[in-house]
């Protein structure tokens, strides 16, 4: 047994809960100041809900500046600072892209990679943080094809990662050890199929890890993933302990399956709650991708859109955004509350 399972102050209940900013945007608008109050109307309204925290996107901007973006988020670090909001944690997501992909067999493209995710580091800790998660390996929703233009799928899907991970993993220890030096974790996402190509569960991030020494890079559990593109409860009951007794549990996402409302959705409670609590101490994250325009295409989403206060003309019969992630926290926190702590083989 280590130290990472056996903490029983792990177990208790007393958890901060952050919500994604993706139930409003996926642009951030750094620099200009009548967004930030934008922002922080919000923030201000789901702190009053027993949101200790928020997620925030850093996608890459059209200039690709990295030094003039992480001088913007640090100016929007100091709006919201100004605006009474101080004391509210942050963490980012952050989505590899053609244009800056570590898996590239061009030195220079994983060189742009390189210099981009170190950026993304730096606008974390600008913002307060100290975790970067998401799909920071292959870029995010670009599928490979053959020279015939045709989808590669399964076994030669397969085949086609393996030399991006190798190129890959030395970009990551490089980001990681920045990353040490600006106190921020790197948590790697994976994605499930129906979004990006790879990797897709938790193991293949398991093995992606071996070959990146640096401990700053880890893994994000997010439970949406697990459920559409897992190998089954045993399966993620063991990679969450072998990511932990690593020191590579960096984050945890609770998502319902179709990415929508938290409240009354497809997780498996019994599962997720035993398996990470006993594990992990830092925020648990509220992920609702609102039915937005950034994310209608990626994610083909059909469901209507939780209107946004503020932004939106009230829609008789949809809830709105605030009233979602109201009972998404509700919801959270009674199962935190039910929760009994681990037994027999879950504590081991």
């Amino acid at each position: 047994m280590t130290a990472a399972v056996t903490n029983s102050a792990l177990s208790t209940v007393n958890r901060d809960i952050y919500l994604s900013f993706f139930m409003f945007t996926t642009d951030l608008r750094p620099g200009d100041p009548a967004y930030a109050k934008v922002i922080a109307g919000h923030i201000r309204e789901l702190r009053g809900l027993g949101y200790k925290g928020f997620d925030m996107p850093v996608f890459p901007s059209a200039a690709g500046d990295h030094r003039a973006e992480v001088e913007a988020y640090t100016g929007l670090k100091r709006a919201l600072d100004r605006a009474g909001l101080d004391d509210v944690g942050f963490t980012t997501n952050v989505a590899a892209a053609a244009e800056f992909d570590s898996t590239a067999p061009d030195p220079a493209n994983r060189d742009r990679a390189l210099a981009y995710l170190k950026s993304r580091v730096d606008i974390t800790a600008a913002l307060g943080g100290n975790i970067m998660a998401g799909p920071v390996v292959f870029p995010y929703n670009v599928f490979p094809v053959t020279r015939a233009g045709q989808p590669i799928w399964s076994d030669a899907l397969q085949d086609w990662a393996r030399p991006g991970y190798r190129a890959a993993q030395p970009v990551l220890d490089e980001v990681g050890e920045h990353a040490g030096r600006r106190g921020v974790k790197v948590a790697v996402e994976p994605v499930d199929h129906w979004e990006t190509p790879a990797p897709n569960m938790l193991g293949d991030v398991l093995s992606f890890l071996e070959g990146v020494p640096s401990r700053q890079v880890g893994a994000v559990v997010d439970i949406a993933h697990v459920v559409l593109g897992s190998s089954g409860p045993e399966a993620f009951k063991r990679e969450v302990r072998e990511l932990a007794e690593a020191g590579r549990l960096n984050y945890v996402q609770v998502s319902a399956p179709d990415r929508g409302a938290v409240a009354d959705s497809w997780i498996p409670w019994s599962v997720l709650l035993p398996a990470v609590l006993p594990r992990y101490a830092g925020p648990l994250l509220i992920e609702i991708f609102n039915a937005i325009p950034a994310f209608l295409t990626p994610l083909h989403l059909t469901r209507r859109k939780f209107w946004i206060p503020g932004e939106d003309e009230p829609r008789p019969g949809v809830p709105d955004a605030y009233t979602v992630a109201g009972e998404a926290i509700e919801a959270l926190e009674k199962q935190l509350s039910d929760y009994t702590g681990p037994r027999g083989e879950e504590a081991r």
